[in-house]
């Protein structure tokens, strides 16, 4: 357990030096190609438990120590251990017991004592750590100050809710191929398996118990894709059909583009700025036998890639803070700051400009983002409105059941997770 209490430490100490836990678990990966499936489990849930609940594991460290550490990698070591003390069931002892060892392993072999001492005074003081850490609210809500602010500010009824949603595991959702296989008979091919699922919007199904991707049944023949409820809308919100030109602009991984043309028959362009993402969307395509043209480039820039002829339908799915899905990318709470904010809402608005230049009129145009922060979503819908007089914001029609919106914001809840869509039509 103190070689993945170790694992897990190097990847938390890194995420919080700037690094994408994606990243950091794939170099993890690659590096200890002799983990076993456990032990990349155990590492996996420890550096995503530790990011899930921070604001909490912080606020209870700094009230065990009498000084702050100078050495960062024991204090990341103690959070992986009081993470594994209040969330998992591992023997307590156990824990302590391999803590201290793997203090000596990371190359601060001094700190041992310090560790056992701050871990065993932990289990004896931990009601009264608990009180003091939850009277805050980076505590109770594990996010940052700011953060909680802005949602308080911006959803006083629902804020709660969000940022407890984002601490949360999420679910294992599918989308159906539905050119392949009728949800109703996928549902019963898991029932045959003895997989319990529930079906979610129109094409989606929730796993009770989620499961590494090669056992999902159906999945590597493109009966199914890993998508998230809330996502699924994007493709189905556009309002496709058959011989529709359709770009589909900031198309990585591929998810949405594999939807629009499993809903119809089009001729279908995704774009995206990275390479190594876009091959994402080839593998993704290729699994569903589904074709479309490829293209790296950025989107902000149609003059250098775009096609002859107006597209019919537009999905503008652009980069945000991604505030949404903190629950499956827990480090980005912690790596996000203020200040990014407003550089994401002018790339945005430079995004939305480009694309409406390729709409047809009579075109629509979806506007989509996995933020719940309104500058990037209503804010930035009505600052496009007033450059363009020729856009119309369309209704968005009844989403299916179990999908609730505000004014075209998804909030985070055990369904989906956060998304924003507006419709706009090129008049």
């Amino acid at each position: 357990m103190d070689y993945v209490q170790c694992l897990a430490t190097g990847i938390v100490s890194r995420v919080l030096s700037g690094r994408s836990l994606d990243a950091e678990l794939a170099a993890t990966w690659s590096s200890e190609a002799l983990l076993s499936p456990q032990q990349r489990g155990a590492v996996q849930d420890l550096a995503y438990g530790v990011l899930r609940h921070l604001g909490y594991l912080d606020g209870a460290l700094n009230q065990l120590l009498q000084q702050p550490l100078t050495d960062a990698p024991v204090r990341y070591l103690l959070l992986v251990a009081l993470y594994q003390l209040r969330h998992t069931k591992a023997p307590p002892y156990t824990i302590v017991d391999r803590a201290v060892p793997a203090c000596a392993r990371l190359g601060f072999p001094r700190a041992q004592g310090l560790v056992n001492a701050v871990l065993r005074n932990f289990q004896r003081r931990r009601s009264e750590i608990e009180a003091a850490v939850l009277a805050t609210d980076e505590g109770r809500y594990s996010h940052p100050g700011w953060w909680i602010k802005k949602l308080a500010t911006q959803y006083p009824d629902e804020y709660q809710n969000v940022l407890e949603t984002g601490n949360a595991r999420p679910p294992l959702t599918l989308r159906v191929n539905c050119r392949r296989i009728a949800r109703t008979d996928y549902l019963e091919m898991l029932t045959r398996e003895s997989i319990a699922a529930r079906p979610v919007g129109r094409h989606g199904v929730i796993v009770d118990k989620p499961r590494p991707v090669a056992q999902i049944p159906g999945f590597s023949a493109g009966l199914v894709s890993v998508q998230d409820a809330g996502a699924q809308l994007a493709a189905e919100l556009l309002d496709v059909h058959d011989g529709m030109r359709v770009l589909d602009a900031c198309a990585a991984p591929g998810g949405k583009t594999a939807h629009l043309l499993e809903l119809a028959d089009l001729e279908l362009t995704a774009v995206d700025i990275d390479a190594e993402r876009l091959r994402r969307v080839a593998d993704n395509l290729s699994r569903l036998s589904l074709n479309a043209r490829l293209l790296q480039a950025d989107v902000a820039q149609p003059a250098q890639w775009r096609d002859a002829g107006p597209y019919d339908r537009v999905l503008a799915d652009v980069p945000c803070t991604a505030s949404g899905v903190v629950r499956r990318h827990p480090d980005i709470k912690w790596l996000r700051q203020p200040r990014d904010i407003p550089a994401l809402v002018i790339r945005q608005a430079h995004i939305l400009d480009a694309l409406w230049q390729l709409l047809g009129r009579g075109g629509k145009l979806l506007y989509a983002t996995c933020s719940v922060f309104s500058e990037e979503n209503n804010g930035q819908v009505e600052q496009f409105i007033v450059r363009h007089p020729d856009a119309r914001q369309l209704s968005l029609p009844l989403l299916a059941d179990g999908i609730k919106q505000i004014d075209g914001q998804l909030l985070p809840d055990v369904a989906h997770d956060g998304f924003f869509y507006a419709l706009l039509e090129k008049i």
